[in-house]
């Protein structure tokens, strides 16, 4: 870009626009939807596939999931399966299992989601739930079963 081109961008009063758009990063989008049958599946892919931008589409009915690769905005590709389907659709909500460190607790596991997911929550009670410390790990396992010397010790 040369210095003409700069200060012309800089004072172009003409339109409120600029013509340098700023260009969509390639990204990996992936939206829950209910599919039933594989007419459910097909409306869905074909509603995602005429989107701009759109590279690849992934469709796993049995997980009810659906994943998008291309230049798209997820907002986009969620508002476009709902309107053009007529269903329910949301970013995907699950993280897999490993990841939290409490799957179990309330808010973060969910009977719904597929086997190896549990809910992506941000919730900052869950977050705050407390870790065994070093003594109490010491102590819990000093009179464990496992422990050969646990009788000594009592």
């Amino acid at each position: 870009m040369g210095a003409l081109d700069h200060f012309s961008y800089l004072f172009d009063c003409s339109s409120g626009r600029s013509k340098y758009r700023k260009r969509k990063q390639l990204q990996t989008v992936e939206i829950k939807v209910k599919m039933d049958c594989e007419g459910c599946e097909r409306k869905v892919k074909k509603a995602v596939e005429g989107l701009k931008g759109v590279q690849q589409v992934n469709v796993e009915r049995k997980a009810s999931k659906v994943t998008v690769v291309g230049y798209v905005d997820p907002g986009r590709v969620v508002a476009r399966i709902a309107h053009r389907t007529g269903k329910r659709a949301e970013l995907w909500p699950y993280i897999p299992y490993d990841v939290v460190e409490h799957p179990y607790a309330p808010g973060v596991y969910d009977r719904k989601a597929p086997s190896g997911y549990v809910r992506n929550s941000q919730d900052p009670q869950i977050s705050q739930l407390a870790r065994a410390s070093s003594t109490e790990v010491r102590y819990t396992t000093a009179f464990s079963d496992e422990n050969a010397t646990a009788c000594a010790i009592m």
